[in-house]
Protein backbone atom coordinates (compact mmCIF):
# COMPACT_ATOMS: atom_id res chain seq x y z
CA UNK A 1 0.00 0.00 0.00
CA UNK A 2 1.58 3.25 -1.15
CA UNK A 3 2.40 6.14 1.15
CA UNK A 4 0.00 9.08 1.21
CA UNK A 5 0.83 12.77 1.36
CA UNK A 6 1.39 14.48 4.70
CA UNK A 7 -0.28 17.61 6.03
CA UNK A 8 3.13 19.28 6.15
CA UNK A 9 3.43 18.87 2.36
CA UNK A 10 0.65 21.42 1.85
CA UNK A 11 1.41 25.17 1.77
CA UNK A 12 0.69 26.95 5.04
CA UNK A 13 -1.66 29.46 3.42
CA UNK A 14 -3.74 26.58 1.99
CA UNK A 15 -3.87 24.86 5.37
CA UNK A 16 -4.91 28.14 7.01
CA UNK A 17 -7.68 28.61 4.44
CA UNK A 18 -9.00 25.13 5.21
CA UNK A 19 -8.91 25.74 8.95
CA UNK A 20 -10.80 29.02 8.60
CA UNK A 21 -13.60 27.15 6.86
CA UNK A 22 -13.62 24.12 9.24
CA UNK A 23 -12.25 21.85 6.53
CA UNK A 24 -9.67 19.08 6.92
CA UNK A 25 -7.86 17.11 4.18
CA UNK A 26 -8.57 13.40 4.48
CA UNK A 27 -5.48 11.84 2.96
CA UNK A 28 -2.94 12.72 5.69
CA UNK A 29 -5.11 10.91 8.28
CA UNK A 30 -6.67 8.21 6.11
CA UNK A 31 -4.37 5.40 7.27
CA UNK A 32 -5.08 6.25 10.92
CA UNK A 33 -8.83 5.70 10.53
CA UNK A 34 -8.57 2.95 7.89
CA UNK A 35 -5.39 1.00 8.70
CA UNK A 36 -4.49 -1.84 6.33
CA UNK A 37 -5.72 -5.39 7.01
CA UNK A 38 -6.72 -5.02 10.69
CA UNK A 39 -7.73 -2.34 13.21
CA UNK A 40 -5.28 -0.90 15.73
CA UNK A 41 -7.17 -1.24 19.01
CA UNK A 42 -6.47 1.19 21.82
CA UNK A 43 -7.84 -1.37 24.27
CA UNK A 44 -4.92 -2.89 26.21
CA UNK A 45 -4.89 -6.28 27.91
CA UNK A 46 -5.38 -5.54 31.59
CA UNK A 47 -6.37 -7.29 34.82
CA UNK A 48 -8.03 -5.85 37.91
CA UNK A 49 -7.28 -8.23 40.85
CA UNK A 50 -10.11 -8.18 43.36
CA UNK A 51 -7.76 -8.52 46.36
CA UNK A 52 -6.21 -5.18 45.37
CA UNK A 53 -9.50 -3.48 44.57
CA UNK A 54 -11.65 -4.65 47.48
CA UNK A 55 -9.87 -2.77 50.33
CA UNK A 56 -10.06 0.47 48.35
CA UNK A 57 -13.75 -0.08 47.65
CA UNK A 58 -14.47 -0.71 51.34
CA UNK A 59 -12.45 2.40 52.19
CA UNK A 60 -14.68 4.35 49.80
CA UNK A 61 -17.59 3.14 51.93
CA UNK A 62 -15.96 4.77 54.97
CA UNK A 63 -15.09 7.98 53.16
CA UNK A 64 -18.27 8.62 51.16
CA UNK A 65 -21.82 8.36 52.55
CA UNK A 66 -24.45 7.28 50.03
CA UNK A 67 -26.12 10.70 49.90
CA UNK A 68 -22.85 12.12 48.54
CA UNK A 69 -22.27 9.51 45.82
CA UNK A 70 -25.65 8.15 44.59
CA UNK A 71 -23.75 5.08 43.35
CA UNK A 72 -20.51 4.10 45.17
CA UNK A 73 -18.38 2.70 42.36
CA UNK A 74 -14.73 2.30 41.46
CA UNK A 75 -14.36 2.34 37.67
CA UNK A 76 -12.18 -0.34 36.09
CA UNK A 77 -10.40 1.87 33.56
CA UNK A 78 -8.27 0.70 30.65
CA UNK A 79 -5.14 2.87 30.30
CA UNK A 80 -5.30 2.49 26.53
CA UNK A 81 -8.39 4.67 26.55
CA UNK A 82 -7.23 7.05 29.27
CA UNK A 83 -8.06 6.67 32.95
CA UNK A 84 -10.56 9.56 32.93
CA UNK A 85 -12.69 8.18 30.08
CA UNK A 86 -14.31 5.36 32.07
CA UNK A 87 -13.72 2.71 29.40
CA UNK A 88 -12.67 -0.91 29.83
CA UNK A 89 -12.86 -1.22 26.03
CA UNK A 90 -14.16 0.94 23.21
CA UNK A 91 -17.77 0.05 24.03
CA UNK A 92 -17.74 -1.39 27.57
CA UNK A 93 -17.72 0.32 30.95
CA UNK A 94 -16.89 -1.72 34.06
CA UNK A 95 -17.31 -0.66 37.66
CA UNK A 96 -17.21 -2.37 41.07
CA UNK A 97 -20.12 -1.13 43.16
CA UNK A 98 -20.44 -1.33 46.95
CA UNK A 99 -23.65 -1.29 48.98
CA UNK A 100 -23.42 -1.38 52.77
CA UNK A 101 -26.06 -2.80 55.14
CA UNK A 102 -29.06 -0.51 55.45
CA UNK A 103 -28.16 1.60 52.44
CA UNK A 104 -30.42 2.45 49.53
CA UNK A 105 -29.19 3.67 46.14
CA UNK A 106 -31.99 5.90 44.81
CA UNK A 107 -34.20 5.11 41.88
CA UNK A 108 -33.24 6.37 38.45
CA UNK A 109 -33.27 5.34 34.81
CA UNK A 110 -30.80 6.04 32.04
CA UNK A 111 -30.20 5.44 28.36
CA UNK A 112 -27.15 3.13 28.66
CA UNK A 113 -27.94 -0.57 29.17
CA UNK A 114 -26.49 -2.14 32.31
CA UNK A 115 -26.09 -5.53 33.97
CA UNK A 116 -24.98 -6.44 37.49
CA UNK A 117 -22.82 -9.51 38.15
CA UNK A 118 -22.88 -10.11 41.91
CA UNK A 119 -19.38 -10.60 43.34
CA UNK A 120 -19.91 -11.10 47.08
CA UNK A 121 -22.41 -10.79 49.90
CA UNK A 122 -26.08 -11.53 50.60
CA UNK A 123 -29.13 -9.51 51.51
CA UNK A 124 -29.08 -6.87 48.79
CA UNK A 125 -31.59 -6.51 46.00
CA UNK A 126 -32.19 -4.52 42.83
CA UNK A 127 -35.72 -3.41 41.99
CA UNK A 128 -36.14 -3.09 38.22
CA UNK A 129 -39.40 -1.68 36.85
CA UNK A 130 -41.19 -2.89 39.97
CA UNK A 131 -39.63 -6.37 40.09
CA UNK A 132 -37.54 -7.04 43.19
CA UNK A 133 -34.48 -9.10 42.22
CA UNK A 134 -32.49 -10.64 45.12
CA UNK A 135 -28.72 -10.49 44.66
CA UNK A 136 -26.52 -13.51 45.41
CA UNK A 137 -23.01 -14.28 44.22
CA UNK A 138 -22.89 -15.05 40.53
CA UNK A 139 -26.41 -13.79 39.78
CA UNK A 140 -26.80 -11.63 36.68
CA UNK A 141 -29.40 -8.85 36.84
CA UNK A 142 -30.39 -6.70 33.86
CA UNK A 143 -31.21 -3.01 34.06
CA UNK A 144 -32.02 -2.26 30.41
CA UNK A 145 -32.24 1.15 28.85
CA UNK A 146 -35.08 3.29 30.14
CA UNK A 147 -36.20 1.04 33.03
CA UNK A 148 -36.36 2.42 36.57
CA UNK A 149 -34.02 0.69 38.98
CA UNK A 150 -32.75 1.10 42.53
CA UNK A 151 -30.62 -0.92 44.97
CA UNK A 152 -31.28 -1.74 48.62
CA UNK A 153 -29.58 -3.80 51.32
CA UNK A 154 -31.37 -5.62 54.15
CA UNK A 155 -28.38 -7.82 55.09
CA UNK A 156 -25.53 -7.52 57.56
CA UNK A 157 -22.34 -7.51 55.45
CA UNK A 158 -21.11 -5.51 52.44
CA UNK A 159 -22.41 -6.51 49.01
CA UNK A 160 -20.32 -5.90 45.89
CA UNK A 161 -21.22 -6.36 42.27
CA UNK A 162 -19.62 -5.77 38.86
CA UNK A 163 -21.45 -3.25 36.67
CA UNK A 164 -21.17 -3.71 32.89
CA UNK A 165 -22.62 -0.95 30.71
CA UNK A 166 -22.52 0.10 27.08
CA UNK A 167 -21.94 3.65 28.38
CA UNK A 168 -18.92 4.50 26.16
CA UNK A 169 -20.96 3.84 23.03
CA UNK A 170 -24.09 5.67 24.19
CA UNK A 171 -21.97 8.61 25.39
CA UNK A 172 -20.12 8.72 22.04
CA UNK A 173 -23.51 8.88 20.31
CA UNK A 174 -24.42 11.90 22.50
CA UNK A 175 -27.43 9.94 23.76
CA UNK A 176 -26.40 9.40 27.40
CA UNK A 177 -28.51 10.87 30.19
CA UNK A 178 -30.20 9.93 33.49
CA UNK A 179 -33.59 10.73 35.04
CA UNK A 180 -34.05 10.62 38.81
CA UNK A 181 -37.17 9.08 40.30
CA UNK A 182 -38.99 8.11 43.47
CA UNK A 183 -38.83 4.76 45.31
CA UNK A 184 -40.60 2.07 43.31
CA UNK A 185 -43.46 -0.01 44.66
CA UNK A 186 -42.64 -3.70 44.35
CA UNK A 187 -45.12 -5.34 41.98
CA UNK A 188 -43.34 -8.62 41.20
CA UNK A 189 -40.69 -10.97 42.58
CA UNK A 190 -39.38 -14.28 41.29
CA UNK A 191 -40.65 -13.70 37.76
CA UNK A 192 -37.51 -15.41 36.43
CA UNK A 193 -38.83 -18.76 37.72
CA UNK A 194 -41.36 -18.83 34.87
CA UNK A 195 -38.51 -19.12 32.34
CA UNK A 196 -36.30 -21.75 33.96
CA UNK A 197 -37.44 -24.77 31.98
CA UNK A 198 -35.99 -25.08 28.51
CA UNK A 199 -38.46 -25.01 25.65
CA UNK A 200 -41.40 -23.54 27.54
CA UNK A 201 -42.36 -19.93 28.27
CA UNK A 202 -45.48 -18.31 29.70
CA UNK A 203 -48.45 -18.05 27.36
CA UNK A 204 -48.53 -14.73 25.44
CA UNK A 205 -51.53 -13.55 27.42
CA UNK A 206 -49.31 -13.44 30.51
CA UNK A 207 -46.27 -11.76 28.93
CA UNK A 208 -45.03 -8.81 30.98
CA UNK A 209 -45.65 -5.28 29.76
CA UNK A 210 -41.96 -4.75 28.86
CA UNK A 211 -41.74 -7.96 26.85
CA UNK A 212 -38.47 -6.87 25.26
CA UNK A 213 -36.89 -7.95 28.57
CA UNK A 214 -39.12 -10.70 29.99
CA UNK A 215 -36.37 -12.05 32.27
CA UNK A 216 -34.39 -9.63 34.43
CA UNK A 217 -32.63 -11.97 36.88
CA UNK A 218 -30.50 -14.99 35.93
CA UNK A 219 -29.70 -16.86 39.18
CA UNK A 220 -26.21 -18.32 39.30
CA UNK A 221 -27.48 -21.58 40.81
CA UNK A 222 -29.49 -22.24 37.64
CA UNK A 223 -26.74 -21.12 35.26
CA UNK A 224 -24.18 -23.28 37.05
CA UNK A 225 -26.54 -26.27 36.89
CA UNK A 226 -27.05 -25.67 33.15
CA UNK A 227 -23.29 -25.73 32.56
CA UNK A 228 -22.91 -28.96 34.50
CA UNK A 229 -25.83 -30.56 32.64
CA UNK A 230 -24.32 -29.52 29.30
CA UNK A 231 -21.01 -31.09 30.29
CA UNK A 232 -22.70 -34.34 31.35
CA UNK A 233 -24.90 -34.59 28.28
CA UNK A 234 -22.20 -33.66 25.75
CA UNK A 235 -18.84 -34.75 27.18
CA UNK A 236 -17.11 -34.19 23.84
CA UNK A 237 -18.33 -30.63 23.32
CA UNK A 238 -15.57 -28.17 22.38
CA UNK A 239 -16.51 -25.60 25.03
CA UNK A 240 -18.95 -25.79 27.92
CA UNK A 241 -20.55 -22.39 27.52
CA UNK A 242 -24.07 -20.99 27.82
CA UNK A 243 -25.38 -17.59 26.72
CA UNK A 244 -27.67 -15.27 28.62
CA UNK A 245 -30.60 -14.83 26.24
CA UNK A 246 -34.11 -13.48 26.01
CA UNK A 247 -36.10 -16.66 26.75
CA UNK A 248 -38.98 -15.66 24.48
CA UNK A 249 -36.99 -14.77 21.37
CA UNK A 250 -33.71 -16.67 21.75
CA UNK A 251 -31.84 -13.43 21.00
CA UNK A 252 -29.13 -11.94 23.23
CA UNK A 253 -30.56 -10.70 26.52
CA UNK A 254 -29.60 -7.13 25.59
CA UNK A 255 -29.18 -5.42 22.24
CA UNK A 256 -25.61 -4.06 22.36
CA UNK A 257 -23.50 -6.25 24.64
CA UNK A 258 -23.56 -10.04 24.96
CA UNK A 259 -23.03 -12.15 28.07
CA UNK A 260 -22.20 -15.79 28.69
CA UNK A 261 -20.95 -18.19 31.34
CA UNK A 262 -18.14 -20.65 30.69
CA UNK A 263 -17.05 -23.75 32.56
CA UNK A 264 -13.51 -25.03 32.16
CA UNK A 265 -13.29 -28.71 33.00
CA UNK A 266 -10.49 -29.92 35.32
CA UNK A 267 -7.15 -29.33 33.63
CA UNK A 268 -8.81 -28.06 30.45
CA UNK A 269 -6.93 -25.80 28.04
CA UNK A 270 -9.29 -23.98 25.70
CA UNK A 271 -7.82 -22.22 22.64
CA UNK A 272 -10.15 -19.53 21.33
CA UNK A 273 -9.71 -17.92 17.90
CA UNK A 274 -9.21 -14.21 17.44
CA UNK A 275 -12.55 -12.40 17.33
CA UNK A 276 -13.15 -8.81 16.32
CA UNK A 277 -14.77 -7.94 19.66
CA UNK A 278 -12.99 -7.16 22.91
CA UNK A 279 -13.89 -9.58 25.72
CA UNK A 280 -14.16 -9.18 29.48
CA UNK A 281 -13.59 -12.23 31.71
CA UNK A 282 -14.73 -12.27 35.33
CA UNK A 283 -13.85 -15.24 37.56
CA UNK A 284 -16.88 -16.52 39.47
CA UNK A 285 -15.42 -19.72 40.94
CA UNK A 286 -11.93 -21.24 40.95
CA UNK A 287 -8.87 -19.93 39.14
CA UNK A 288 -8.04 -19.68 35.45
CA UNK A 289 -5.19 -18.39 33.32
CA UNK A 290 -6.09 -16.05 30.47
CA UNK A 291 -3.23 -15.86 27.95
CA UNK A 292 -2.97 -13.69 24.83
CA UNK A 293 0.02 -13.05 22.57
CA UNK A 294 2.73 -12.61 25.19
CA UNK A 295 0.48 -11.53 28.08
CA UNK A 296 -1.08 -13.79 30.71
CA UNK A 297 -3.29 -13.18 33.73
CA UNK A 298 -3.81 -15.69 36.52
CA UNK A 299 -7.33 -14.97 37.72
CA UNK A 300 -8.42 -15.74 41.26
CA UNK A 301 -12.06 -15.60 42.34
CA UNK A 302 -13.67 -12.20 41.62
CA UNK A 303 -10.76 -11.02 39.43
CA UNK A 304 -11.66 -9.30 36.15
CA UNK A 305 -9.64 -8.83 32.97
CA UNK A 306 -10.13 -7.41 29.49
CA UNK A 307 -8.77 -8.82 26.23
CA UNK A 308 -8.61 -6.63 23.08
CA UNK A 309 -10.34 -7.65 19.89
CA UNK A 310 -8.53 -9.46 17.06
CA UNK A 311 -6.53 -11.39 19.64
CA UNK A 312 -6.40 -15.18 20.01
CA UNK A 313 -6.90 -16.25 23.63
CA UNK A 314 -6.06 -19.39 25.58
CA UNK A 315 -7.96 -20.22 28.77
CA UNK A 316 -6.49 -22.75 31.21
CA UNK A 317 -8.06 -24.29 34.28
CA UNK A 318 -5.46 -24.12 37.03
CA UNK A 319 -6.99 -27.10 38.84
CA UNK A 320 -6.59 -30.74 37.78
CA UNK A 321 -9.52 -31.84 39.95
CA UNK A 322 -12.20 -29.10 39.97
CA UNK A 323 -14.00 -27.13 37.26
CA UNK A 324 -13.81 -23.33 37.18
CA UNK A 325 -16.47 -20.86 36.10
CA UNK A 326 -16.11 -17.58 34.23
CA UNK A 327 -18.54 -14.82 33.26
CA UNK A 328 -17.86 -13.12 29.93
CA UNK A 329 -19.02 -9.89 28.30
CA UNK A 330 -18.39 -8.59 24.78
CA UNK A 331 -19.91 -6.38 22.10
CA UNK A 332 -20.44 -9.19 19.58
CA UNK A 333 -24.23 -8.51 19.34
CA UNK A 334 -23.58 -4.94 18.23
CA UNK A 335 -20.83 -5.95 15.80
CA UNK A 336 -23.08 -8.59 14.25
CA UNK A 337 -25.87 -6.05 13.74
CA UNK A 338 -23.38 -3.71 12.07
CA UNK A 339 -21.92 -6.48 9.89
CA UNK A 340 -18.35 -6.10 11.17
CA UNK A 341 -18.08 -9.17 13.41
CA UNK A 342 -15.19 -11.46 12.43
CA UNK A 343 -13.58 -14.66 13.64
CA UNK A 344 -10.01 -15.22 12.45
CA UNK A 345 -8.04 -18.44 12.63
Amino acid sequence: MHELGRLEDLPQDYRDALTERNLVPLWPSLRAVLPPHAPRPRTQPICWPYQDLRPLLLQAGELTPMEKVERRVLVLANPGHGLTNMQASATMYLGMQLLLPGEWAPSHRHTPNAVRMVVEGEGAYTTVDGEKCPMSRGDLILTPTGLWHEHGHDGTAPVVWLDVLDLPLIYYMEASYVTEGKPQPVTAQGADAAYQRGGVVPSPVFVRSHAHFPMLRYPWADVRAALQALDRSQPGIAAVQVAYINPETGADCQKVLGYSALMLRPGEILALPARSCATVYHQIEGGARVAIEGTAFDLAEADTCCVPGYTATTLTNASATEPVYLFTADDAPLQKKLGVYEVRG
